[in-house]
């Protein structure tokens, strides 16, 4: 299926060992009707994921980029890399989305539409905006992602009820301003650090809610060490920004 390529917005989705979701997603955003292009971030992956999209860069020549790292190197810098390539091209909305169908493209449309007639610098898919949506996660681990959020909230004072959620939507603007070199933390808390800092900056960030379905194909990427650096790092951005100036947004 061909796709438009105004050029304008930017799907950026990082793998690792996502054989099995990798051909899918990439088709069900470019099956999409607003002409979003697509930046696959892949940390050296095994099971051949690069592999399989370099082989529909030629159905996808002018929208499908991808971009091979030497190994895996953390969610963060995956993303950073992925803001600074974006940044050099012509896109006016970055995204960042799972590979692994947890994120649904379908909303895709309606995080732009935030940022576009509503007015939003920043869009966040969030699971618990409107109740607490997420399917086949096991109840443990929704209590310990919701009560993080309510922790981030608590220290930060964000009024974000989904400060880990990683289905968002920048305005170009965003990312300029950002100091995108400062930004330390590599997993969940790289989430919560680029909302923090966007809202210091003067952004205005707005959830829409989404509904979260964990992955049914390969293989969660949590871990403990993940969840900690959140809790302790969460302490350490309060503490640091009270000595920091944070670039502010300008009105256009």
């Amino acid at each position: 299926m061909q796709v438009k390529t105004a050029g304008k917005s930017i799907v950026i989705i990082p793998t690792y060992n996502e054989k099995e979701n990798v051909e899918k997603i990439i088709r069900k955003v470019f099956s999409l009707d607003d002409g979003f292009h697509i930046l696959i971030i892949d940390d050296n992956s095994p099971d051949g994921t690069a592999g399989i999209v370099k082989g529909l860069q030629s159905e996808f020549p002018d929208c499908l980029f991808i971009m091979e790292r030497a190994g895996k190197l953390g969610l963060g810098t995956a993303y950073i890399a992925g803001f600074k390539w974006a940044l050099k091209g012509a896109y006016d909305y970055i995204f960042e989305m799972d590979a692994d169908f947890s994120h649904n493209p379908d909303d895709l449309p309606r995080l732009y539409e935030a940022c576009t007639a509503g007015k939003a610098d920043v869009a966040i898919g969030s699971r618990y905006v409107s109740g607490v949506n997420v399917v086949n996660w096991p109840i443990s681990r929704v209590l310990l992602s919701y009560f993080a959020s309510k922790y981030v909230q608590l220290i930060t004072g964000l009024k974000i009820k989904d400060t880990t959620a990683g289905f968002k939507c920048y305005r170009r603007q965003v990312l300029e301003t950002i100091d995108l070199d400062a930004i330390k933390f590599k997993g969940y808390a790289f989430q919560i650090e680029m909302k923090y800092t966007a809202y210091k900056c003067g952004f205005v960030l707005k959830e829409i809610p989404i509904i979260f379905i964990n992955r049914v194909e390969g293989v969660s990427k949590m871990s403990g060490g993940i969840f900690n650096e959140a809790f302790f790092g969460v302490i350490q951005l309060k503490f640091k920004s009270f000595f920091r100036n944070y670039p502010q947004k300008i009105v256009e």
